[in-house]
């Protein structure tokens, strides 16, 4: 039938010879351009009434190259409409919209040609190729999750045997408990009224002794990162550069021997250059060891000397509402110098090992770790058929 090959119309098999023989030559006749779920809406023979409803007009001015309708829609085929789209079917991948301006525009949109049915452009059918492209990615990404689900059961197993043999020694630590709780608070009781005024003395001792260190060690810090500021500041005009960071290859995160100007830039926040205030900041990441035990604290340490900070005790899951266990919350550190307690957060996902991949401090004082375990895998969904065509 002759009447296929006007821009006006295209069978719904488009013209895919694989989906034609699964079709076993049935069509469905509807406009270019037109999904199958508004076919009804252009029926052949019969007054074509534009869907935002402002007129309607005789069937032969759909796709007639000339725009009868606002919206566009007597134009699905063809570029006449400046706010019409053209649906790509898109057999073997996704089917799509894209605007009406690019039809026979010489450049192939949809991945079955579709778009380009009158400009001679040498377009090829990539869909089926994109598509198996996309089910190997997804496969991919199926199978680290069905790995990191199995660990997790692994170590479900594991933590239920322990926990059981958990619950028998507390058993036996039950039976003499309630006579040693005695014995302890009557000592308790005896100890705290003999030393309260000692205890005291020592806590305002300690918390002064506290703040000099804090004030000592703040000092030092500035110290020190000025000095490190001064040394890679080689043109002493108060910033330090990409150009001047790639001459000291320690800052080289990978340790590939490669140190590139990308990498710089990428240690100084994306920028160019940086003053000593921003330098400090950027220099955090480099001056501590970071420590996660889960279910009980986060703490920190300096590379170079120093004593262990506690960065938050476990507090509670803290993640959005439907996925609550994404999230830790460890609450209560150590406090600030003139400022909160410390605190953070703990950002779980699926991973095949069970590794802290970064630490960041986001706000003064409140901290964020990126978490990786099996523990966080989910069991994947079958991703076959995941893109089957509805119109088929």
């Amino acid at each position: 039938n002759m009447r296929w090959l006007h821009p006006r119309f295209y069978p719904d098999s488009s013209a895919s010879e694989a989906v034609t023989a699964l079709l076993s030559a049935v069509e469905v006749q509807r406009p270019r351009g037109v999904p199958l779920s508004k076919r009804q809406f252009y029926e052949e023979g019969k007054p074509f009434t534009c869907l935002d409803g402002s007129r309607t007009i005789p069937f032969d001015r759909v796709n007639d190259d000339y725009c009868d309708c606002q919206d566009g829609s007597d134009e699905p085929g063809t570029a006449a409409c400046p706010n019409g789209s053209f649906h790509c079917t898109n057999a073997g991948f996704r089917p799509t919209f894209i605007p009406s301006s690019r039809i026979n525009d010489g450049i192939c949109d949809c991945c079955d040609t579709t778009d380009e049915y009158n400009s001679g452009a040498a377009c090829q059918n990539t869909c089926r190729e994109m598509g198996r492209k996309e089910r190997e990615s997804l496969q991919k990404m199926a199978e680290i999750a069905k790995e990191g689900f199995q660990l997790k059961q692994q170590l479900i197993q594991e933590a239920k045997r322990t926990l059981e043999d958990k619950k028998a020694k507390l058993t036996d630590v039950q039976v003499s408990k309630k006579d040693l709780e005695e014995k302890v608070e009557a000592l308790r009781t005896v100890k705290e009224t003999a030393e309260q005024p000692e205890k005291e003395a020592k806590e305002r001792h300690l918390k002064a002794w506290e703040e000099q260190k804090a004030l000592i060690r703040m000092e030092k810090d500035k110290a020190r990162m000025a000095e490190v500021f001064h040394e890679l500041d080689d043109d002493t005009d108060g910033f330090v550069s990409v150009a001047e960071l790639l001459t000291h290859s320690e800052f080289d995160s990978d340790s590939d021997g490669s140190f590139t100007e990308a990498e710089a830039q990428g240690i100084l926040g994306g920028v160019d250059k940086v003053d000593t205030a921003g330098f400090d900041i950027i220099l955090f990441a480099f001056r501590y060891i970071y420590r996660l035990c889960p279910f009980s604290k986060v703490s920190q340490k300096p590379k170079y000397g120093g004593s262990e900070t506690n960065l938050g005790s476990w507090g509670k899951w803290a993640g959005p509402e439907g996925n609550i266990y994404s999230m830790m919350k460890y609450e209560h550190g150590t406090g600030c110098w003139q400022g909160p307690n410390r605190s953070t957060t703990v950002k779980l996902t699926c991973g095949k090992e069970t590794v802290v991949t970064s630490t960041s401090e986001p706000s003064r004082c409140e901290y964020l770790m990126e978490f990786t375990s099996p523990a966080a895998c989910q069991e994947p969904p079958n991703v076959f058929g995941l893109h089957d065509h509805e119109e088929l």
